[in-house]
């Protein structure tokens, strides 16, 4: 059987109150540049083979609301994303959202597009307000119980069937909740990654937007490593940690020895996102 993995972007840090969307983003970038990716100062963990696999395996293969180790899980048809804009500044959220899943795509070399009618979708992508979010997540991720919604900002889930392919997705971001606590490309970022087959938030990955204690908002260059060897055609989706383990070796010596590690740090500040950031 299939299931449906749910994930959340909880309160971190920083609170930003600011009316207007399009000034609160101007205004939040040069503090992006200031929390950003900084090689000098941040730990090298990509570079570290061993480092990488743990992370892998405990943001692929757990997940933070259910006990035990949980199959491979990726999207094995191309990704199809309808948005629904509920809220105002349509065309920025837009932006921000096309930004993202064109760095996905790039990064996974697996085909992301968003799609105009909701019917050749099998991702729903919500931008909605605070007094509806819950009642709309319920609905377009199926909950049985939105408790574990109380101390989110946004949320997002996929359903797999029972190979363990992703066959679905729906993400919500309630762009007032997300405004008010400086998260919006935060949740923007991190939800609709996540949703690719990475669902755990775990300590043993950073930096990584997969990690509470991480300031940056954007893919870091352990993230990139994480999303490219997730899509690897060699890691089938079904896979138990065992079954992964010796090829998961076998692509990260590979990735050490023709440069794929040495260069996610330039992979990741040539995100587009961070273009359009400035630095």
């Amino acid at each position: 059987m299939g299931g449906f993995d749910v994930v959340l972007k909880e309160e971190k840090h920083l609170l930003i109150l600011i009316p207007n969307l399009r000034q609160a983003l101007l205004l939040a970038f040069p503090l992006l540049a200031l929390l950003s990716f900084n090689v000098a100062s941040t730990p090298l963990t990509w570079l570290d083979k061993t480092f990488v696999e743990n992370a892998f395996y405990d943001v692929a293969l757990r997940h933070e609301y259910a006990q035990g180790n949980k199959p491979l899980a990726k999207w094995k048809q191309p990704i199809k994303i309808w948005i629904d804009h509920r809220v105002g500044d349509e065309e920025l959220h837009q932006e921000l959202t096309e930004l993202h899943i064109q760095h996905l795509s790039q990064v996974t070399q697996h085909p992301i597009k968003i799609v105009t009618r909701e019917s050749d979708a099998n991702v729903k992508w919500v931008y909605t307000r605070q007094s509806q979010w819950i009642a709309e997540a319920k609905t377009v991720l199926k909950l049985k119980s939105t408790q574990h919604l109380d101390s989110a900002i946004c949320t997002a889930g996929y359903r797999t069937n029972s190979k363990g392919e992703i066959v679905y997705a729906g993400i919500v971001i309630p762009v007032d909740q997300a405004r008010a606590r400086g998260k919006l490309v935060a949740c923007i970022v991190e939800e609709i990654t996540q949703v690719l087959g990475l669902p755990n938030d775990s300590d043993k990955a950073y930096p990584s937007i997969f990690n509470d204690y991480t300031p940056e908002d954007l893919l870091s260059p352990l993230d990139v490593v994480l999303l490219k060897l997730l899509y690897e055609p060699e890691l089938k989706v079904g896979m138990t940690e065992t079954e992964a383990k010796p090829i998961v070796r076998k692509i990260l010596k590979r990735y050490s020895e023709t440069g794929v590690l040495q260069q996610a740090s330039k992979a990741a500040q040539q995100a587009p996102l961070y273009q359009l950031i400035g630095y």
